[in-house]
């Protein structure tokens, strides 16, 4: 076969056959309000493309439309560099097209188009000026071929054309020479693209929020506003105003008491401790105002959790009290064999098309937590009611300790077993030195279940030396309540409890009602004082205790066998699995019964 050269070789371009369907995919795996930042960042582009590099992008009501057909339209204007007609038409109506560098880690030119086309089928009106002329543009699903494109103008001389002049009565007076307006129209001619979709935080506020909350801070030179109270009249200038979008960064420094940053593998950590004040709350409906976590990357956040969310991502940093006072923002950055990009939708930043490893960071933060969230952690830890039943539980269980069969191994040069280090865990068994299974048959180089398998011949015969060492079993355990400040209201909501595996913490609590529902009752059996309660609430708060740390202990003495996933353990342990372990509530109520008898006198119980 003889050779073809390649520059002889020709290629027949790869097309797309339903753009409208490919558009409306994609739409789909953005965030319902990815459109604010879409257009935000490309009204920065246009600024920063100006020769000084300074402006506005402001967020309001597109009051020409107000005023010719009552209805309310969202718009979003700039003072950057703007464009001619022909300039919309290209890089409006190409779905891989920009004005700003195309790459992986920059401008995709496809972000506008896809969050914001497919959520506003009536279309996306944009008006531009360059050099004090103007053009306008409608981008549009049209109605009948389902298809996305610019919709044709007849033209005042009666030709027709994708784009349009148009007069400068239109023009927003942000707008001097240059600078673009983008009116969202919605679905419909009478949609109020004013108003917050369904779903979104802060209706009366949401696009200030939204932006507030992706971007970390704006370029120097770059002011960014939206409107507020737009629904008031116009007169009312205390209430219906354009207010300052400032991202998180300006409120964090603002508002706390202590920040730093740590080094991990790859990233580096900020972190803020918030002070305790009513802001906390006051600027939740215009900020993330409270504890909360993030991605940080290029001035923008990604992937924040805040919330019931927000707290178990802080948990697992080792952020186990004080959570609602405590942000952490993780910025990666590449380096040789890491190119950190974000995914189409710019919903989630990706190392080499993996996802963030958020568990290996959570690990190194623990291991060199700051100072001062530890001494914040220890501040809530001391004014929890709680007393430490650990002795008292230990002392209850030291003679059954065996019936756990809890087990785990060490590499160690020495040692006398061949054990795999990728499963250094509890429970499982580990294969003594010369060949054979402990608890297995005994027939040399076995593996037990893998015999029989096809590839049972190539599995490894010898581990990593290694012995048997005692863990420590019992997990560390606080009780947490809202009356305390260690819980926040929603967290653990009627559940009993909720198990940090990879910190063997167990977090109780203390507000559960069926907790609550046995210390009422031994209250009543004693009258009410405050001596007596603090006895009563205690020996309930033990005997549960004891419940659940024994089911934690139990099921983990599963891990590695045979008939038990890591993801069935993990289940096992789940929140709604430990509020059914405390349920059986006989042997609970009599132990307390016992202990009550010996502390303050014999009773009697129907």
């Amino acid at each position: 076969m003889a050779n073809v050269s390649a520059s002889a070789e020709k290629t027949y371009p790869l097309t797309v056959h339903n753009t409208g369907f490919l558009l409306d995919r994609l739409g789909g795996d953005c965030h319902p309000l990815q459109f604010l930042r879409e257009l935000t960042q490309n009204s920065i582009e246009s600024i920063l493309r100006t020769r000084e590099k300074t402006g506005e992008v402001v967020w309001d009501v597109d009051w020409n439309h107000h005023e010719v057909e009552g209805c309310y339209k969202l718009s979003v204007t700039d003072n950057g560099d703007g464009m001619t007609g022909s300039e919309l038409v290209k890089y409006i109506n190409q779905l891989s097209s920009s004005v700003s560098e195309q790459s992986l880690i920059g401008n995709y030119g496809v972000g506008a188009k896809i969050a914001a086309a497919t959520r506003n089928h009536a279309g996306l009106l944009y008006l531009s000026w360059k050099n004090g002329r103007g053009s306008m543009i409608h981008l549009w699903r049209d109605p009948i071929s389902g298809q996305y494109g610019l919709r044709q103008f007849e033209r005042p001389d009666g030709t027709y054309g994708y784009y349009a002049e148009i007069e400068d009565d239109v023009k927003p007076k942000l707008i001097e020479e240059h600078g673009t307006m983008v009116v969202l129209l919605g679905n419909s001619e009478q949609a109020d693209t004013m108003a917050a979709p369904e779903g979104a935080r802060s209706p009366s506020t949401w696009v200030a929020r939204y932006l507030n909350t992706r971007y970390f801070k704006f370029p120097e030179g770059i002011v960014v506003k939206a409107r507020i109270g737009w629904h008031l009249p116009r007169t009312d200038t205390d209430s219906n105003i354009l207010r300052s979008v400032i991202g998180q960064n300006q409120y964090l420094t603002k508002h706390s008491i202590a920040s730093g940053r740590i080094e991990l593998t790859g990233a580096q950590a900020h972190w803020w401790i918030l002070d305790n004040q009513e802001a906390l709350t006051q600027n939740s409906g215009w900020i993330e105002s409270a504890g909360h976590m993030a991605a940080l990357h290029k001035d923008e956040l990604y992937e924040l959790t805040a919330g019931r969310a927000g707290m178990a991502k802080l948990q697992q940093f080792g952020v186990l009290l004080g959570h609602r006072r405590v942000v952490i923002y993780v910025e990666p950055f590449p380096s040789d064999g890491r190119v950190l990009v974000t995914n189409t939708a710019r919903t989630q930043l990706q190392i080499n098309n993996e996802p963030l490893p958020w568990a290996e960071w959570a690990t190194e933060f623990r291991e060199r937590m700051p100072e001062e969230v530890q001494n914040l952690i220890a501040e809530y830890a001391a004014g929890s009611s709680s007393s430490d039943h650990s002795k008292s539980i230990r002392e209850r269980l030291r003679n059954i300790l065996d019936l756990y069969k809890v087990s785990r191994y060490r590499p160690t040069p020495d040692g006398t077993l061949s054990v795999d280090p990728d499963a250094l865990t509890r429970g499982g068994k580990s294969k003594q030195r010369d060949g054979t299974n402990q608890g297995s048959t005994g027939r040399p180089g076995t593996k037990g279940g893998a015999a029989g398998s096809l590839y049972s011949v190539f599995l490894k015969k010898e581990g990593t030396p290694g012995e048997e060492v005692k863990p420590e079993i019992f997990p560390k355990v606080t009780w947490i309540s809202v009356k305390d400040k260690t819980r926040e209201p929603g967290d653990l909501e009627d559940r009993a409890a909720r198990f940090l595996s990879d910190q063997n913490v167990l977090l109780i609590n203390a507000d559960f009602r069926v907790f609550e529902d046995m210390i009422r009752k031994w209250r009543k059996e004693f009258g009410l004082s405050s001596a007596i309660d603090e006895i009563v609430t205690d020996a309930v708060r033990s005997w549960f205790e004891q419940s659940l740390v024994e089911t934690v202990i139990g099921i983990q003495g599963l891990q590695n066998s045979q008939e038990w996933s890591g993801n069935q353990v993990e289940k096992a342990l789940s929140e709604e699995a430990l509020t059914a372990a405390v349920m059986p509530r006989y042997h609970v109520n009599n132990s307390v019964k016992r202990e009550l008898s010996s502390k303050l006198g014999k009773i009697q119980v129907a």
